[in-house]
């Protein structure tokens, strides 16, 4: 009788929420079953995976599971940096039953989920050489800044994290001069993650009201108040109902250029740039006008070698999930 296909268990640990599914090791990667806690409501990962498992009747045993974790892995060690857990990796294969378990960095996971979609989960930008044989990268902006590369050997992409985002912000003209300096009293150090982000869009739209450079309407100054500042900032500007919310989006779309061409450029992104994370696919028709591709190009000598780079934005929220399913079969390659 042929042995079952393995069962493997993914999780992702993004934004507020924590998405966890079983998936079946065969051609289609096939996911049985899911759950989306929100992270707030528990105190650790083991407790929301041990909540998800516990009812589950499966054909045959997990066998390797992997979560995508916002933070680094210091010496099998993550602190998830929107919540404050430590998570220490060799201790949880005990604690939730499965005898294989990685953790990723959450941006290493979304890289490891680019190999996963599909063409209708991408939207273009600039369709560059065509290829995507060479190194990837992909820039995702949301409550913070992620970044990650992809190595390319010959016959696949091997993702590798890192913490770019927190890298110095590098102004290109006199206003981003003038926003670092603003932004430099309140943080002392000015990371990327700063203005290229959500928080990065309430400090941009800060700066420009403070400085003179717009006027904020009330009806925007009340809606800061009880909601995310980053989305109503984006609405008003998107229905052209506030000039301040406009110039706030278009200074920071020419920022987010800037670092992904920064990041394309330091991996020799070749093979493609992805913009993912939970800003762009809701700013779409705004980094479709010149202002995004005009910013990315403008690195002098090497304007031509970034002319060649596809650049897509990832419009599927589940990449990071997909990820970490693709690594959880890869352990079971290994």
């Amino acid at each position: 009788m042929p042995e079952a296909p393995a069962l493997i268990l993914a999780g992702d640990l993004g934004g507020t929420n924590f998405r966890v599914a079983v998936f079946r090791d065969d051609a289609e990667m096939t996911r049985l079953h899911f759950a989306k806690f929100h992270s707030a409501d528990h105190s650790s990962v083991e407790e929301m995976v041990g909540l998800f498992v516990k009812d589950l009747t499966l054909e045959s045993p997990l066998r390797t599971a992997c979560f995508g974790v916002p933070g680094p892995n210091i010496a099998g060690i993550v602190t998830a940096s929107n919540l404050g857990w430590k998570i220490e990796i060799n201790s949880l294969p005990k604690l939730i039953g499965i005898p294989r378990v990685e953790v990723l960095n959450d941006l290493e996971s979304t890289a490891y989920g680019l190999s996963a979609l599909l063409q209708t989960d991408l939207a273009p930008l600039q369709a560059g050489s065509g290829s995507h044989a060479g190194n990837q990268c992909v820039i995702a902006p949301g409550t913070g800044l992620g970044e990650a590369g992809l190595f390319w050997d010959g016959t696949r992409h091997t993702p590798w994290a890192c913490e770019g985002g927190h890298a110095d912000f590098a102004p290109t003209d006199d206003l981003q001069h003038d926003l670092l300096t603003f932004l430099r009293r309140e943080y002392g150090s000015v990371s990327f993650e700063r203005v290229v982000s959500g928080m990065g869009i309430a400090n941009i739209y800060r700066f420009l009201r403070d400085t003179g450079r717009g006027v904020e309407t009330p009806t925007v100054a009340s809606e800061i108040m009880e909601h995310d500042a980053a989305a109503v900032i984006d609405k008003h500007a998107a229905d052209g109902s506030c000039p301040l919310c406009r110039s706030t989006m278009d200074l920071f779309v020419r920022a987010l250029g800037a670092e992904a061409s920064n990041l394309a450029l330091k991996t020799m992104a070749t093979g493609g740039v992805f913009l993912g994370g939970g800003i762009p696919p809701k700013i779409l028709p705004l980094l479709r006008r010149p202002l995004f591709l005009e910013s990315f190009l403008n690195k002098g000598r090497l304007r031509s070698l970034l002319e060649t780079m596809p650049i897509n934005v990832v419009l599927n929220d589940e990449t990071a999930l997909l990820g970490s399913a693709k690594n959880a079969l890869r352990m079971l390659e290994r």
